[in-house]
């Protein structure tokens, strides 16, 4: 046993195997201190191990114990090696062999079996012919429906409309009469709600009428390719004579500067507003613009100014 001293492992373990003249793999060594570098080259510590090699004792033990006999020790080993050869062939053959089979073997069996039955179906072609036919008969069901209702002239577009919108607010609880639906212009249809509880369609500051509205005309437009004027408890007539009192001011402005803008706008009024200042500049370049916080205005500028 000796205790050895090198500045890291790997030198006390090349050292110990100098010193005892073997391999560092048959040494048994014990750790008595890790290096450590330090900090900036104080505190360093050295590697200190104490190797032995117990393998270095084993001719002394045989000469000095005549008990232990080699013929024992050879008969032993002779015995055990057969017995671990016919062990270790069967199962190896048994378990790798047999799943390698099986595993290939069935799968393939059932693909084969499986592209013969879609073979046998797919010959006959009666039962492919009537679904590709219904395919097409339903592809083409919705375009004529559309080219139907565009080369409908917009007389015939109105009582189609009035015919459904009648049956849709028939399962509502509101108190309506009839829904009049009449040609307005060339291009809109006129919708008028009216009844006792007419009013109630039109909702606190217009937020019913807003989304009616909304409704109707994105069903009307996109089926008939029509504009629509919701006329309910005559709100909009009411609306049109507000905007128009006010627009007078802008127009004072506009005509003595060549230019203005409205004050921000709610919903239904903007395109009220919009409508009728284009009516009174058709020259100019009237749009809507909008503000920060999501508010709508129009402006009215020259059409080399915008």
């Amino acid at each position: 046993m000796k205790k050895i001293e090198a500045p890291s492992l790997e030198a006390a373990y090349a050292e110990a195997a100098r010193e005892f003249g073997c391999s560092v793999t048959q040494l048994q060594v014990e750790i008595i201190q890790f290096p450590s570098k330090g900090i900036m080259g104080l505190f360093k510590k050295p590697a200190i191990i104490v190797a032995n090699l117990p393998i270095a004792k084993a001719p002394v033990a045989d000469v000095s114990s005549p008990v232990v006999e080699a013929p024992i020790v050879k008969e032993t080993v002779a015995e055990e090696i057969p017995v671990v050869k016919d062990l270790i062939p069967s199962p190896v053959v048994e378990e790798v062999v047999v799943p390698v089979v099986v595993a290939v073997a069935e799968p393939v069996a059932v693909m084969v079996h499986v592209q013969e039955d879609e073979v046998d179906d797919m010959k006959n072609e009666e039962l492919f012919a009537l679904p590709e036919e219904e395919d097409e008969e339903e592809l083409y069901d919705d375009y004529a429906m559309e080219v139907a209702y565009d080369e409908m002239p917009i007389e015939e577009c109105a009582v189609d409309v009035k015919a459904k919108i009648n049956q849709l607010f028939k399962s509502t609880c509101f108190d309506l009469n009839e829904i009049d639906v009449r040609v307005y212009d060339d291009h809109t249809l006129l919708v008028e709600l009216g009844g006792a509880d007419s009013a109630l369609m039109i909702g606190k500051e217009g937020y019913r009428y807003k989304a009616l509205s909304y409704m109707l005309f994105n069903w009307i437009n996109a089926t008939y390719g029509l504009q629509l004027r919701l006329e309910i408890a005559e709100f909009l007539k009411n609306q049109e004579e507000s905007i128009s009192r006010y627009l007078v001011g802008v127009y004072e402005t506009v005509d003595k500067e060549g230019r203005a803008q409205t004050k921000p706008l709610d919903g239904v009024l903007v395109q009220i507003a919009l409508t009728q200042l284009r009516s009174r500049y058709p020259d100019r370049y009237v749009a809507i613009r909008s503000t920060r916080d999501g508010g709508k205005f129009i402006i009215i500028n020259s059409y080399h100014e915008y």
